[in-house]
């Protein structure tokens, strides 16, 4: 009897050493895995975020970046479903809003980070010859981004509205899930015109800008960024938040054609 008691307690104190080393073996890997943050950004934005992106997780080992990139409307109502999102760039500031008045983002703890312009784009042919807004009677297809969830795509409604020209185009409107879908219609000519951001002009070869809409036409292109209050990674995302207001990263996004907010 004394023989199995002495038998059980050495076999619970091997596994207890045992147990007590996979735990370690445990805290140890999970020490070294990279902290993941998920940012939700606005389509027009990759390509600078990208390259920044790159610039950052050199510089941090230990921070891995997952990028969503989409129409900030759609971005907006992921994030109201739940969708866990450490930061939320975004191309309107009533978007953006939205989330703070929700109680999801400080606004004290957000800033109006970037401005862009409003440009319409032809294919290189340009089979139509279009060369103004006004020259769009003359398209047979028009792409525009769905104004409810891309702000560009209400930024053109708006313009084509003052401009008198909305009612006419209106039945010719192809609508995009975002400004880069629009960019692709009409660089493969499924369109004749497209209306984007500069910035998304800037970094294809096979469109051409032809108009720049009056800013008056239209409300402020703003691109507001903040941390969001349910990130798990609160002390990583507002790192990542202050890198993004640095000189080098403001010459990256302006290297790709924003404008700092006046």
């Amino acid at each position: 009897m004394r023989k199995y008691f002495y038998s059980f307690f050495a076999t619970v104190f091997i596994l207890g050493g045992l147990l007590a080393g996979c735990s370690s073996q445990e805290n140890e890997v999970s020490a070294n895995k990279p902290v993941e943050l998920t940012i939700s950004a606005a389509a027009s934005l990759q390509d600078a975020l990208k390259e920044l992106q790159t610039i950052y997780e050199k510089e941090h080992e230990s921070i891995k970046i997952h990028f969503n990139f989409g129409g900030s409307g759609a971005l907006q109502q992921q994030i109201l479903q739940g969708a866990p999102v450490d930061l939320f760039l975004s191309a309107a500031e009533d978007k953006f809003d939205t989330l703070v008045e929700e109680g999801m983002i400080d606004r004290q703890q957000g800033i109006n980070l970037l401005a862009n312009e409003l440009v319409l784009v032809v294919p290189k042919h340009n089979a139509k010859q279009i060369h103004s807004f006004e020259d769009l009677q003359q398209a047979r297809k028009l792409a525009l981004g769905t104004p409810e969830t891309v702000p560009a795509g209400q930024y053109g409604v708006d313009t084509l509205k003052n401009m008198q020209l909305w009612d006419l185009l209106e039945s010719k409107v192809v609508y995009t899930k975002d400004v880069r879908q629009v960019l692709t219609y009409t660089e493969t000519e499924n369109v004749d015109a497209g209306i984007v951001y500069r910035t998304d002009a800037l970094v294809s070869d096979k469109v051409d800008i032809v108009a720049t809409a009056d800013q008056g036409m239209h409300a402020p292109i703003i691109y507001p960024v903040g941390v969001l209050k349910a990130s798990k990674h609160t002390n990583e995302a507002e790192n990542f938040y202050q890198f993004l207001q640095t000189d080098e990263a403001i010459s990256v996004f302006k290297k790709y054609g924003f404008k700092g907010v006046q």
